[in-house]
C-alpha cells in the first residue's frame, strides 16, 4: 500500500497495469478499492492510479474544511511528485467533481475526462437532493456523530436488489468505517462546488456516463453537465443506479475503453 506526502497529508494510492496514466477518483465516502471491477480491463491498456482522497479510506483525515480546489490540488500534487502527466482522469460522483476542478485549474495535467454519475455542483438543487444533503449533515453533527445510519441508507439506495446482497453488505461496512467529521467536510465541499459556465473552458475530450436509475445524482444534473460541456460524449447506462462501476461493470468498462483507446496513442506535448 504505497502512500505519498502531498499538501501536508499522506495519500494512499495504487498502481495497476501499464501504459498512459489513468487517474481514478472515487465517490463520497468510498475509496480506491471501489475500482476493483475496472482494474483488470483498464489495466491492460493504461497505468491505472486509483487513490484515496483526503478524508477517505487509508489517506489522512485532517481537520476541515475541505474544498474541491483542495481535492484537485492533492491530485495535481500526486501527479507532480510521481512525475506523471498529463493523465486521463476518471471520476465517479465526488471524484467527477474533483476531475472537473482539476481540468479547470491544471488543464496541462488532463488528457481527457470520464465523468460517471456526477454533476456541475448541486445548484440550483432539486428538492430531493437538498433534503438528502440536509439530513446527512444533521446526522453527522456533534462529537457523538455516527456513520451507521448513513451507511445503511446509502447501501439501500445503491444496491436494493436481492441479488446485490454482497455489494450491499460491502457498502454498509465501508461507509460505516468513515470518519464522520471527514465525511461531513467532504459533503460540504460538494454543496459549495459550482463551476458554472467556467466548465466551458475545458477543451479536452470528455465522456459522461449516466446511470438511468440513479437517484443520488438525478438525470437533470447530468443534463446540466452535458450542456456545460458541449464537446462531451454522453452515454446512458441502462438498469444502473449511482455506483454504475459496480452494478454494471462490464458495460461501464466497455464504454470507457471505446472512448479512451482512440486517444491512447495521440501525441501529447507535456508542458
Amino acid at each position: 500500500m504505497p502512500t505519498i506526502a502531498v499538501n501536508n497529508v499522506r495519500l494512499r494510492y495504487e498502481t495497476w497495469g501499464d501504459g498512459p496514466p489513468l487517474v481514478m477518483l472515487h465517490g463520497l465516502g468510498s475509496c480506491a478499492d471501489d475500482w476493483v471491477y475496472q482494474l483488470p480491463d483498464l489495466g491492460r491498456h493504461f497505468r491505472c492510479l486509483p487513490l484515496d482522497l483526503r478524508g477517505h479510506g487509508l489517506s489522512d483525515k485532517p481537520p476541515g474544511p475541505y474544498s474541491m480546489a483542495q481535492f484537485a490540488a492533492d491530485v495535481s500534487g500526486l501527479l507532480h511528485t510521481l512525475d506523471i502527466g498529463p493523465a486521463h482522469v476518471l471520476g465517479l460522483s465526488l471524484g467527477g467533481m474533483v476531475a472537473q476542478q482539476l481540468a479547470l485549474a491544471r488543464p496541462d495535467l488532463v488528457r481527457s475526462l470520464v465523468l460517471i454519475n456526477t454533476m456541475p455542483g448541486p445548484w440550483p438543487p432539486t428538492r430531493d437532493v437538498l433534503r438528502t444533503a440536509t439530513r446527512r449533515l444533521r446526522a453527522l453533527r456533534g462529537p457523538a456523530a455516527d456513520m451507521s445510519a448513513t451507511a445503511t441508507l446509502i447501501a439501500r439506495t445503491l444496491f436494493p436488489q436481492e441479488d446485490q446482497r454482497l455489494l450491499h453488505t460491502y457498502t454498509v461496512q465501508r461507509m460505516a468505517a468513515n470518519d464522520p467529521h471527514a465525511y461531513r467536510h467532504s459533503l460540504r465541499a460538494i454543496t459549495r462546488f459550482w463551476p458554472g459556465r467556467a466548465l466551458r473552458r475545458i477543451t479536452c475530450p470528455v465522456l459522461i456516463l449516466a446511470g438511468t436509475l440513479d437517484t443520488v445524482v438525478p438525470m437533470v444534473y447530468k443534463e446540466r453537465l452535458r450542456r456545460l460541456l458541449p464537446q462531451a460524449s454522453f452515454v446512458t447506462i441502462a438498469n444502473s443506479r449511482h455506483a454504475s462501476n459496480l452494478d454494471q461493470p462490464d458495460v461501464v468498462n466497455q464504454a470507457i475503453l471505446n472512448f479512451l483507446l482512440p486517444l491512447k496513442d495521440q501525441h501529447v506535448n507535456r508542458k
